[in-house]
């Protein structure tokens, strides 16, 4: 199964730490890449700073046009959009085949109609006001039935190595 995210719009000023850490959850939660509309560009930077210290080679395009990546993955992969306003995750859970490819579409202020439309799923995890991140996190987890935390990343510099008590991280030597 391949996972990309579409993160659509940016709150200003507000949102670079809001889209920063959608690009970090798709990132570790399995997602290969993220495409994003009006951010920051230091945004690009700080996921690339992630993948040379912990690993991967996960990646972030910049777009002007999200209806050009939805129709462009529409023939290849599945579209799910997080909404609160859509079906609830859990009655709809069974209907979706972990098989499939995913373009997962995160908002950030109003999404166009056309996402409602054209998405395979509109997909609510709980209906109240909620944090994307979090939807975005429930979601990944649900498609790979937490199966995306045996990953390892490529070539990391450091790796975390999990403990009861206190931090515990491995430093390789750099890779030339």
């Amino acid at each position: 199964m391949k996972i990309e995210v579409l993160r659509i719009g940016q709150r200003l000023v507000r949102d670079d730490r809001v889209t920063t850490h959608v690009a970090l959850v798709s990132r570790a939660f399995g997602a290969s890449k993220i495409y994003m509309t009006e951010v920051n560009p230091d945004i690009k930077d700080t996921l690339k700073k992630i993948n040379e210290t912990w690993g991967g080679d996960f990646e972030v395009e910049f777009i002007e046009k999200p209806n050009a990546v939805l129709k462009s993955k529409k023939q290849d992969f599945k579209i799910i959009h997080l909404t609160m306003y859509g079906e609830n995750i859990n009655q709809i859970e069974s209907k979706i085949n972990k098989n499939d490819d995913y373009l997962i579409i995160v908002g950030a202020e109003k999404v166009p109609r056309e996402i409602y439309e054209n998405a395979d799923y509109n997909i609510a995890v709980g209906n109240q006001p909620h944090s994307e991140i979090s939807a975005l996190a429930v979601v990944l987890d649900r498609l790979q039935d937490g199966n995306q935390f045996k990953n390892k990343f490529k070539n990391p510099n450091r790796e975390i190595v999990p403990s009861k008590n206190g931090k515990n991280v491995t430093v390789h030597k750099k890779r030339a």
